[in-house]
């Protein structure tokens, strides 16, 4: 590759690490072309799609012209992997903060479980988590919450396209999920866990798909580096 191939355009396939931000791991690769190709001061580089630092999997990362194709990318179903555990909720609806209630969970079945499933497949009206990066009154909500202000927060409509169990090992749900854009994972790990009757957060979450890029063609911010 050469430093017009970066200016013309590149869509890179990033598998984001644990505990970075998605402005970290485009930082990174904005600081490793820049320096090995010698790219413009004003060399522009973008995401398709922020991932939570405690979220790993496919990060696009669209360089010069192709940062115009962002929005059509950020547009199409995202496929995510991981873990819900029941029985316990946290203000972040995961493990970005401390359990805050406990609930009951001895009458969680794998029959119960996939019964609920079925509630939330199709359109859902959802509320995005208080740490989101959502604004409000031109502050991002998870700037309200960790100020402690209590902020009122209007749902809106998601397609959830698949949702599956993939195991089953209480107080641990894993599943798959096929959704639409605009979908928190973290907003559906709670509401599920309430429409259990118990309390539920996301322990753990990975992004296999947006649209036809897959996470098995990304490589990590090390590899690229090389």
């Amino acid at each position: 590759m050469t430093s017009e191939d970066f200016l013309e355009g590149q869509i890179l396939l990033i598998d984001k690490p644990l505990t970075w931000s998605s402005f970290q791991a485009v930082n990174k690769l904005k600081y490793i072309l820049k320096r090995k190709y010698n790219l413009p001061k004003k060399f522009k580089i973008g995401h398709a799609g922020t991932l939570d630092p405690l979220a790993t999997g496919l990060l696009i990362v669209c360089t010069g012209k192709f940062t115009k194709r962002i929005t059509e990318i950020q547009a199409q179903a995202k496929e995510y992997t991981g873990t819900i555990t029941v029985g316990a909720t946290t203000p972040s609806y995961d493990l970005e903060t401390e359990v805050d209630a406990t609930f009951p969970s001895e009458h969680i079945t794998s029959e119960l479980i996939q019964e609920t499933v079925k509630q939330f497949v199709g359109e859902i009206d959802q509320k995005p988590p208080v740490f989101s990066a959502i604004k409000k009154d031109g502050k991002r909500l998870y700037e309200h919450a960790r100020a402690g202000e209590e902020v009122e927060i209007s749902s809106r409509k998601t397609t959830i396209y698949e949702f599956e169990i993939t195991k089953f090992d209480m107080p641990k749900i894993e599943f798959r999920v096929v959704c639409s854009k605009g979908t928190y994972i973290r907003s559906l790990a709670f509401d599920f866990g309430k429409a259990l009757n118990s309390g539920a957060h996301l322990s753990a979450l990975r992004r296999t798909k947006i649209g036809d890029f897959s996470v098995e063609n990304g490589i990590s911010p090390e590899e690229f580096e090389k």
